[in-house]
């Protein structure tokens, strides 16, 4: 853990000026103090803080549309495949060395990189929170911060912590330390659940009625509110109150407490803004102005400028046809796409005449084989709009699609259940649906859906985990508890041991 920390202290900081903070010096703790001496330097933390979470080793690109996936088995891995991390992954090889173990040692350190600075933030609120004349600013910048740790926290029980209600037990490290010489404490699964409670609980308050969300909508405050603090803006982009609340439901689903995740999905879905809801599901919306990532419905994303740039190496999207070609070439060594058979597979049961998803993320490519391949092109766009920022450079992070499914499967009431299955059909484009007539198929069809809606948005992993899966679509062997319990890096320290 100690290696984390060093991390930190050569990046963690960096947006002081921004890069001021690149150099590890013996006078850190100076320049620490330094920088959280102004507003202005507690903004730049924050900005860096999210900066990291959307670097391409965690959510950028491995914890949504790589490593992630293929730990699920849902892209098609030709045996001849350059990409060797992903092909020991989709095999659940965690022995090589090269590959396998360096990839998950790559996310990792990252994950912890994007906690230690959510903790150095925490800390300097306490210590010289002071300098931010608006207390309520002051506590939506705290708030954040420990949201952001519980965010990442989540996905370290969610990789490296053992299956809810399994065998296997496991203890994991949760960090609550700035220093680099201080070793956070390893939790068993029920104190780490705890502590991810106490985080959220503890955002969750400093957020409420501080965020500008209980007084501007989500729209008003991408449009620069001369009211409100430019430091406040775009609060999709940054965890606000109502992307807690649907991390609460993510978490308490995760563990198992079904009628807590219902409580907090529902506070969402129910939640209202001067008569109108916060935030509906807007597939039907967002993909008739070409919007794929449903950024109107995202409670939650990540801003990533050059998303698109990086993504068409290995998702394909729809470089060739930019450069004139009639047909993409998709490459089976390096690419990452569907055969026709999965992608059926895929969208079984749907109406592929109307679904939004099958109309407008997928679309097709030739290999080099003479193969047609599905490739998703949910990270392209060929537009020159003002609005890339806001509606096409992102990583969707929490969804109110998600927050739909999650009600749908807390819920103890098939009626209820049904009504929120009609809602969330429609807003994928599917008005007439039949009425599901049993629990058995509404979990069939969350099992389905959830491989569907976040495709390369890395959720199947974790929805195969949490129902400790004995199979995966698409493998051919077996899945059993050691399969979902990524190992902790080998340079990693227990103290309990």
């Amino acid at each position: 853990m100690r290696k984390i920390y060093m991390l930190f202290l050569g990046a963690a900081l960096a947006c002081a000026s921004c890069n001021d903070w690149l150099d590890v010096r013996p006078d850190t703790e100076q320049k620490e103090k330094d920088m959280f001496s102004t507003y202005d330097g507690f903004c730049a933390a924050v900005t860096g803080m999210y900066m990291t979470m959307a670097d391409r080793d965690i959510y950028g690109e491995r914890l949504s549309m790589t490593n992630i996936e293929s730990l699920a088995n849902l892209w098609y891995m030709a045996d001849e495949s350059y990409r060797y991390e992903d092909y020991y992954l989709m095999q659940h090889d965690y022995s090589n060395v090269e590959y396998s173990q360096a990839a998950i040692e790559a996310i990792y350190a990252k994950l912890f990189n994007t906690i230690v600075q959510a903790n150095v933030i925490i800390k300097n609120v306490n210590e010289q929170g002071g300098v931010i004349v608006d207390p309520a600013i002051r506590n939506t910048i705290q708030g954040e911060a420990y949201a952001v740790r519980a965010y990442c926290q989540l996905d370290v029980l969610r990789l490296f912590g053992q299956v809810p209600g399994g065998s296997q037990a496991v203890e994991l490290p949760y960090s609550e330390t700035t220093g680099i010489d201080e070793m956070p404490a390893y939790y068993p699964f029920d104190e780490y659940v705890e502590k991810l409670k106490s985080d959220i609980a503890k955002a969750e308050s400093l957020l409420k009625d501080n965020d500008p969300v209980f007084q501007y909508s989500f729209s008003e405050l991408n449009s620069y509110p001369e009211t409100v603090d430019e430091f406040m803006y775009y609060r999709q982009s940054r965890m606000n109150y109502w992307a807690v609340k649907a991390l609460e439901a993510r978490m308490y689903l995760y563990v198992g407490d079904k009628a807590q995740a219902y409580r907090a999905a529902k506070e969402v879905m129910d939640a209202t803004l001067d008569g109108a809801p916060v935030m509906t599901m807007s597939g039907v919306a967002d993909f008739a102005a070409g919007y794929k990532l449903c950024p109107s419905e995202c409670l939650f994303y990540l801003s990533k400028y050059d998303v698109m740039e990086y993504s068409r190496e290995f998702l394909v999207g729809d470089q060739q046809r930019e450069l004139g070609n009639a047909e993409m070439a998709f490459d089976v060594r390096s690419d990452m796409g569907l055969t026709e058979t999965r992608f059926n597979d895929l969208f079984m049961g749907c109406d592929v005449n109307t679904n939004n998803r099958y109309l407008y993320c997928w679309t097709t490519a030739n290999d080099n084989y003479g193969q047609t391949m599905h490739v998703t092109d949910k990270y392209y766009w060929n537009t020159e709009a003002s609005s890339q920022m806001l509606h096409y450079q992102l990583i969707p992070m929490l969804r109110m699609s998600e927050v739909c499914l999650i009600a749908m499967e807390g819920t103890t009431d098939l009626a209820e259940a049904n009504t929120l299955y009609q809602a969330y059909m429609l807003a994928h484009g599917e008005a007439n649906v039949s009425a599901l007539a049993s629990q058995e198929e509404l979990e069939d069809f969350l099992l389905a859906e959830y491989r569907r809606e976040f495709f390369a948005e890395g959720q199947m992993f974790y929805t195969y985990k949490r129902l400790n899966a004995p199979t995966m679509l698409w493998r051919d062997e077996p899945v059993d508890e050691s399969d979902y319990v990524l190992p902790l890096p080998t340079t990693e320290y227990n103290p309990n041991l």
